[in-house]
Parts: C-alpha cells; sequence; structure tokens
C-alpha cells in the first residue's frame, strides 16, 4: 500500500470556474492530474486531499466534483479548505461522498497502516504581524480542533501489542513557513508524535514561503497541485 497527496484541486463546483485566469500553468489541470493519478495509484492505496476541493457554494453542486475524484482509483482521505463553501455539516458532507472517500473535520480515521487525522488550520501570528481579533479568534478555535484530532488519532494509532501506527495529519493552512518553522500548530503536532504533517493553501509565489522537511521530528510536505506540478507526492511512510 502506498500514500499520496495533493491538495487544491480548485474543481469548477457548477459554476464552470476557470483555473486559466491564475495563469496558463492551471489550464487542464485536473486532467493532467487525473492521468497521473491513474498511472500511480492502485485501489488499496489512500490519497490525501487537504482542502480547497470545490468551488462550489452549494454541497449539492459539489456533487459531480466529488463524483470526479471518486472515480479515481484509491480510499481518499479530505478536510476542508477556506474555499470549501459547500462544506455543511460532516454528516451531509460524508453522505454525499462515493464509496471509498472519508472526510475528517477536526477528527481521526484508521487507514490501515496508518492513522489520518486532520483540520482546516488558520493564519497564525508572526514577530511583526500579530492576529486581527477575528482571525485571532479562528486561530485559537482551530487550534484546540487540531488537538481534538490529534488525541482522537492517538487512540487509534495505540495497538494491543504495544506499537503505535504512524500518525498522518493533514492540515490546509500551512502550519509552519520557511521563515517561522516554531509556531503553536507545530508544538501541538511534535507533541502528539506526528509522524508526517500535510498542508496546502500556497500558491504562485506564495509557494517559496512553504517549507518541506522536518521539523521537531515531524516531516512537512507542502502538496498544493501547483506546487507539485500538477502530479501527485507519493508519502514515502518508511523513513
Amino acid at each position: 500500500m502506498k500514500l499520496f497527496a495533493i491538495a487544491d484541486l480548485h474543481l469548477p463546483g457548477g459554476d464552470d470556474k476557470p483555473m486559466e485566469v491564475f495563469g496558463p500553468h492551471w489550464e487542464g489541470h485536473f486532467a493532467r492530474i487525473s492521468e497521473d493519478w491513474r498511472a500511480r495509484v492502485s485501489d488499496e492505496d489512500a490519497v490525501l486531499i487537504p482542502g480547497d476541493i470545490s468551488w462550489a457554494m452549494q454541497l449539492s453542486h459539489a456533487v459531480p466534483d466529488l463524483q470526479a475524484i471518486g472515480a479515481l482509483p484509491g480510499r481518499k482521505f479530505l478536510i476542508k479548505g477556506n474555499h470549501d463553501y459547500w462544506w455543511s455539516s460532516l454528516t451531509r458532507v460524508q453522505a454525499a461522498m462515493p464509496e471509498g472517500m472519508k472526510a475528517l473535520q477536526h477528527s481521526a480515521a484508521d487507514a490501515g497502516p496508518w492513522v489520518i487525522c486532520g483540520t482546516r488550520g488558520w493564519v497564525f501570528p508572526t514577530g511583526d504581524e500579530p492576529l486581527a481579533a477575528e482571525d485571532r479568534r479562528i486561530y485559537e478555535r482551530e487550534l484546540l480542533r487540531l488537538e481534538m484530532a490529534l488525541r482522537e488519532a492517538r487512540k487509534l494509532a495505540e495497538q494491543p501489542d504495544g506499537t503505535e501506527k504512524p500518525i498522518v495529519a493533514m492540515l490546509h493552512y500551512p502550519p509552519l513557513y520557511d521563515a517561522q518553522r516554531d509556531t503553536v500548530f507545530t508544538a501541538l503536532l511534535t507533541r502528539y508524535g506526528v509522524h508526517t504533517a500535510v498542508y496546502g493553501h500556497l500558491h504562485g509565489a506564495g509557494i517559496r514561503a512553504g517549507w518541506n522537511g522536518t521539523h521537531g521530528g515531524v516531516r512537512y510536505l507542502l502538496t498544493s497541485c501547483d506546487s507539485l506540478g500538477f502530479v501527485l507526492r507519493e508519502v514515502d511512510m518508511t523513513t
């Protein structure tokens, strides 16, 4: 079994929103992703999708996009991104998903060899850029939600023989940047013994602010689809 990740699919959501307005490199982007996906992913593999799945504003409009993802090989685990306005209650979202797709909302799931957990995340304060009051409220809420997901993941990870499955955390917003790796998000991920954290959200010039590597014992991978050249990233869980 293999594990893959790709974020920010930005499917049209019934409104036929062309991603080409963000640059010619986005032209036919999902066709390219799908071609790579079919070539590399088997039905036994798992694919993580850390948010910004569809431009739809209502769940019913997102269904064709969910079906398009569901038609691709592998089991899929998804979290909400900042543009996923269609994402309503977890019960309704899960009911709308095809078989083999699992919605996570500050929660965790047993994925066989691994435990997957996730929450959306949010912007965090930097030394020269404190958060506005509303951003701080959401930031503090998302920290609580991340810890809820991690607690559930830890319980699922513990095995009767005393071993533990590796935990993989999904966040949509970056939990760190190249210029700021010590954050409250990274401290939580380290404390709960996360093996790998995957995130998205960064596009264009913003990709340069992202960071890939190991910090505090946790490996971080930026997986926004344009940062990957519109192919899936294989997450090597053997290291």
